[in-house]
This record gives C-alpha cells, structure tokens and sequence, in this order.
C-alpha cells in the first residue's frame, strides 16, 4: 500500500467515525450497545420502523441536537430530518421521512403496516412535511431497476448525472431518489455502500 493510499484509508475512517460522545452522559442500552460495536445509526440493528428504531434515532437526535454526540454525515442527515417523528393523516399516524417500497396509491406507512410488495410505476414513497406544513407523499425511483448503490462507479455516476449535490429539497422526489442509499439496509436492499 502507497502513502496516498494509507492517507485516503486513514481520512475515510476518520470521517466515518460516528456515534462518539463528547461528553459523559447516560445513554440507553441501545445506543451504548451500537456505540460499543461501531455501528452508525444508518446500519442500526433493529427491524425497520419498529418503535425501537425510531426511539434510537430519536435518541440520538437529542444528544445531536445538545451537541453532545458526533456523527458522520449520513448519520447527522438522518437526525436533521423528521425522520422518527409521527404526525396523523387521517385516521393512521405515519413516520416522516422513512422510505418505503411502493406499493399503491392506497397504501400506508403506519405503526402496524409496511407494504412491499410490487406494483406501481415507482420503487419507493415517503411522506414528508412540505413547505406549507402538510403533510406530502413523494414517490420515487424506476420500479423497472434492479437495486440501489450496487457498484460504488455506478452509484458516483448517478450522483453526478442526477446533480444531487445540488438536490437540497427534501419534499422533491430527485432529492429521495439521490438519498434513498441511506436507508438500504431498513429497506432490505443490497448495497455495497450501506
């Protein structure tokens, strides 16, 4: 291995360090059990959309929000979202800025149901607040592709040919579709990136 190499390796592993406390402060046995193994928030262990997911996300979005815990950028992405937060459409509550695979129109992301199987001319939905401070239903992605973030070439040539450095809008369905590799390993998908 050649000095550009070892530098390279060194900054990656110093910039994907995630989940440190900068202070001594009581955790839960969730957080202190990922902190423990390394384990970022994007790859946590609990089943997606359970409560136990979105109570560590939540968590974590605390002492984020105190300054009291550093995160990588995916993970910090995750917690300046609403991801984990519940508001009510209609007569189910739904979780904010969780992806899901698409089903149909009539389907929903609640407490007690996640639909995944196909159909729908796009992959995946989520709902969002939008501008107005409503709630927004975004689909997204080519029903037709086979995965996300299968090859870290295609996955940089995505990126650039999408522009999604420049996709900031979090109620587009451009900015899901360029952030969507986040959430792979909550929506079972394969990726080399996750």
């Amino acid at each position: 291995m050649n000095l550009r190499e070892l530098i390279k390796e060194a900054l990656e592993t110093q910039l994907d360090k995630t989940l440190v406390l900068k202070e001594n402060v009581e955790v839960s046995d969730s957080l202190k059990y990922h902190m423990d193994n390394g384990l970022s928030l994007t790859n946590n262990v609990f089943r997606v959309y359970s409560e136990s997911y979105f109570n560590l996300v939540n968590e974590i979005r605390e002492l984020y929000n105190e300054g009291k815990i550093e995160l990588n950028e995916e993970d910090r992405l995750m917690v300046e979202s609403d991801l984990g937060r519940k508001v009510k459409v209609g007569k189910e509550y739904i979780y904010l800025d969780a992806p899901y695979i698409y089903e149909t129109e009539k389907d929903i992301l609640s407490e007690s149901k996640v639909h995944r199987t196909s159909g729908g001319t796009k992959k995946f939905a989520v709902y969002v607040k939008s501008k107005t401070g409503g709630i927004k239903k975004i689909t997204f992605g080519d029903s037709n592709l086979k995965g996300i973030n299968e090859n870290k070439k295609e996955t940089k040539s995505f990126r650039v040919l999408h522009k999604c450095s420049q996709k900031k809008d979090r109620t587009t369905a451009g900015y899901w579709s360029c952030n969507v590799g986040r959430y792979a390993k909550q929506l079972g998908l394969s990726s080399s990136n996750s």
